[in-house]
């Protein structure tokens, strides 16, 4: 299907898609990237974020964010920008969408500890597993594993964040990537393309300005603790100025508002200095580029990183949280250990995926079965194999 809405010449064009490793007759009602981001929100790993951490776990209150929540605040802050920039908003809001499908139970927690014990048999990746997700756990169709999402989702899934290879100090690459790239080249030394890399700092937009929602509304610190933080202070300090009197839960908002929209219209300020600057004539000029096209100005890029550090000191390592996150780390950690040595505790359909105690097929299935999992379906599992008196 064809797109009547213009586009800029370095866009991703969707009648210009490299297509499906699967080849499917095309829609006549929905483009590629539509269809993509279709089948993302009708997965069961898109429903699972639900329930899944973005920094509280699910029990803890239904007013913090959870994964779903959060990519769906991506996708509005992808969408916009794009529209602005003249990008393919369709494959923006999909990589958007499934940026975080391949997040474990617990958010970073029960990554790090499925990282751990799954080091000897390479690894876990949230981003290598999300890939791993759409391209064969998800199973909706008869005719092949995953979604069979188009080369340009998947690219931008894997690369939202840089190239994985070509340059000094790159890194080993994800089991699962490194085992999909055998099937289909995406390209792993170049950037990925201009909606992606939208998707990519919407991310970033979203997750600082709303765990400084999240961690005021918790207790973890005050807006005091943040009068020096630079933009955040400040803006939160104008708007007192200007609302004297403002209810503290308005003040939070109004500030966030404020904060929001001030990072965006610097990524679309600085992003149309280096599209001025460069004047990539196509998508692929945009991969190719040598660096990135959608940025933030030096400037903000200082500031992101004073509230990301803020955020480190007073958040993702306040007691509370570090003692929520000792628990996951046990959870997933028992989980795995007795589910890898006793795989015939796993469901049949999983049993399936195993070969025998301790191997290496059946560490893989273990893993993918606890990533899979929603906060409380771990902490369910947890107490039926590990509490007597539960029911298994």
């Amino acid at each position: 299907m064809s797109t009547s809405r213009t586009l800029a010449p370095f866009a991703c064009r969707p009648d210009q898609s490299r297509g499906r490793r699967y080849a499917e007759a095309s829609s006549e009602t929905r483009s590629p990237f539509q269809r993509d981001r279709d089948r993302i929100i009708h997965s069961e790993a898109f429903r699972k974020m639900k329930y899944k951490t973005q920094v509280f776990v699910y029990h803890e209150g239904d007013n913090f964010r959870t994964r779903l929540t959060h990519s769906l605040e991506v996708a509005q802050i992808a969408r916009s920008i794009s529209r602005v920039l003249g990008l393919d908003e369709d494959l923006a809001e999909a990589l958007a969408l499934a940026h975080d499908l391949g997040h474990t139970p617990f958010g970073h927690a029960g990554e790090d500890a499925l990282q751990e014990m799954t080091a000897a048999v390479g690894g876990f990746d949230h981003n290598a597993q999300s890939l791993r997700i759409v391209t064969k756990l998800e199973r909706r169709y008869y005719k092949f594993e995953g979604l069979n999402l188009s080369w340009e989702t998947l690219e931008g899934l894997v690369k939202h964040n840089g190239p994985l290879t070509g340059f000094p100090g790159a890194r080993p690459l994800p089991l699962a990537i490194a085992s999909y790239a055998t099937k289909e080249d995406l390209e792993l030394d170049s950037f990925a393309s201009a909606e992606a890399q939208v998707a990519s700092l919407a991310d970033d937009i979203a997750y600082n300005n709303h765990d400084i929602d999240d961690g005021l509304r918790a207790g973890l610190f005050k807006i005091s603790d943040m009068a020096e933080v630079p933009l955040v202070g400040p803006v939160f300090a104008a708007v007192k100025t200007e609302f004297p009197d403002i209810d503290p839960s308005l003040h939070i908002h109004e500030a966030i508002r404020r904060l929001i929209g001030l990072m965006v219209s610097d990524l679309i300020e600085e992003t149309r200095r280096r599209i001025a600057r460069f004047a990539p004539a196509d998508c692929d000029a945009v991969r190719h580029l040598g660096q990135p096209l959608v940025a933030f100005s030096p400037v903000m890029r200082q500031n992101d990183a004073a509230l990301k550090a803020f955020l480190f000191q007073h958040m993702y390592r306040h007691y509370k949280v570090n003692r929520m996150a000792s628990k996951a780390r046990r959870v997933v950690k028992d989980l795995y250990g007795l589910l890898v040595e006793e795989p015939e505790c796993l469901p049949p359909e999983w049993q399936n995926c195993c070969d025998g105690k301790g191997g290496q097929a059946t560490a893989r299935a273990v893993a993918d079965y606890i990533a899979g999992m929603t906060d409380r379906n771990a902490l369910d599992e947890h107490r039926s194999l590990f509490d007597l008196q539960e029911k298994p």
